[in-house]
């Protein structure tokens, strides 16, 4: 069995923090798009349609929501492509939010253009509504592949429903999620086909041509390309398999020149472990011990979907990867002194940020909550890594409070959330503070960081809800 190293040297490639008009940047490019979608809409005298009697008012007003709803639909590709320039200025918890309110607006809106058209080429050719519906499926060039497309969406948007996501695996709803895709290559065409902006002015054909390049060119770029070079420059395989718990695992995995993927401890990858079915769908999990040039780590506890199948993985299996993704790292720290607080599971990141992080005696406190001292997963590392790096560790264990959401345990219920950060920390109001668990957990540590006087820009979060 292959064995790993445990005197490897630790990367430190002190990430960066992007630019602060990078975001600036990529709100106005996202914004301007809309706007230019509107001017073209005026320019081709649509008010007065829209002033020109109910057929006409009900197919211009039909021809804006659809355009608008065709340019969401292209700005939820870009966002969610993982363009690194937008990736690092809005991580991947803030695009995913983004990508669903864009998502949810572009479809509904798409639903409105579909019923507004119907009814306005009905009312222009006195047919039943339905009849025209029929007609314009059959009769308009690229429609019939625009209801496959525009079905596939629904499929997507539906399952996208908080309720819904709760009720499917992340493995099944990932795949299901990548429809989308498909969705919107079918949908679209219609416009460059049969729409009447698109066949008579140039600009607004050069305009959204260069549009759907741009998103089709991001997604076979950073979605498909990126991946698949990563992966065959650095053959990543699996090296060992550690049990860590009961129901949590470690594995380590080896590389070529992994130094060159310029990753850092709080980041996380999109994983693909190619030992059988299900390889294609990608698993994100967080490193959980600093990366070196030769090896990379994870440790994964058993959630109940195919998280546990890992547990089973032979040395030698071959890793597919996307990334690195993520804004918990090192790159956003803004003080010398920094808290860690990582709830159950997220302390994956925190322990390899507490390896990581350059600090002096006391610079570094990690807070880590579990239910009991059984419940601790590298209890042993901690101790160590606090020894070598005269950091300060805390295990904050036992029963949740009832009746409160909380981050604390039971036996500090007395405390508020900010006094018991206060009693661990005295001085975190002027720390930066990185939080990593469950979205609730989370939530609540990140209101007793801000009541304890963190500034909101030095608390540092990265969620993987979906």
């Amino acid at each position: 069995m292959a064995t790993i190293s445990s005197d490897h040297a630790v990367l430190r490639l002190s990430q960066k923090r992007p630019p602060f008009w990078w975001r600036d940047a990529v709100g106005t490019l996202t914004w301007a798009s809309g706007v230019i979608v509107v001017a073209l809409w005026l320019a081709d005298g649509q008010i007065q349609a829209l002033s020109g009697g109910w057929a006409s008012g009900l197919t211009s007003a039909g021809r804006l929501t659809g355009l608008i709803s065709a340019d969401l639909l292209l700005v939820q590709v870009l966002l969610m492509a993982r363009i690194p320039m937008v990736e690092k200025v809005y991580g991947q918890d803030e695009l995913a939010r983004r990508h669903r309110l864009v998502g949810f607006t572009s479809f509904n809106l798409m639903l409105v253009h579909i019923v507004l058209i119907t009814l306005g080429y009905a009312s222009q050719d006195g047919k039943n509504p339905f009849s025209e519906l029929w007609n314009l499926v059959v009769d308009y060039p690229g429609i019939l592949l625009s209801v496959a497309g525009t079905l596939l969406l629904v499929l997507v948007t539906f399952t996208s429903i908080k309720k819904a996501r709760r009720k499917l695996r992340y493995e099944s709803w990932h795949l299901l999620h990548l429809y989308a895709y498909l969705g919107v290559g079918l949908a679209l065409p219609h416009q460059l086909w049969s729409g009447q902006e698109f066949l008579e002015h140039r600009i607004a054909t050069v305009y959204w041509w260069a549009l759907w390049i741009a998103a089709a060119g991001a997604v076979l770029i950073w979605r498909i390309g990126m991946p698949v070079y990563l992966t065959l420059r650095h053959d990543l395989r699996v090296g060992l398999v550690v049990r860590e718990s009961p129901d949590t695992v470690s594995v380590w995995m080896t590389g070529r020149r992994l130094d060159r993927l310029r990753a850092g401890a709080g980041q996380f990858f999109i994983w693909r472990f190619l030992s059988g079915p299900g390889w294609t769908r990608g698993h994100p999990y967080s490193l959980s011990a600093a990366p070196t040039a030769t090896h990379l780590r994870i440790t994964v506890k058993d959630l109940g979907d195919e998280s546990r199948l890992l547990a089973g993985l032979q040395p030698g299996t071959r890793v597919a990867i996307e990334g690195p993704y993520g804004r918990l790292h090192s790159g956003v720290r803004t003080r010398r002194k920094v808290t860690l607080l990582a709830g159950g599971i997220g302390i994956t990141p925190m322990r390899a940020l507490l390896e990581e992080l350059p600090q002096d005696q006391g610079d570094i406190t990690l807070i880590y909550r579990s239910r009991d001292e059984n419940d601790l997963i590298f209890a042993r590392e901690l101790g160590e890594l606090a020894a070598s790096r005269g950091a300060t560790v805390f295990f904050a264990t036992g029963a949740r409070i009832p009746g409160r959401t909380s981050w604390l345990p039971l036996d500090a219920a007395h405390l508020s959330d900010a006094d018991g950060l206060r009693q661990l920390v005295p001085d975190v109001a002027d720390q930066d503070v990185y939080i990593c668990g469950a979205p609730g957990w989370m939530d609540a540590a990140e209101a007793a960081a801000r009541a304890a006087g963190v500034p909101a820009d030095r608390i540092h979060v990265e969620r993987f809800s979906w």
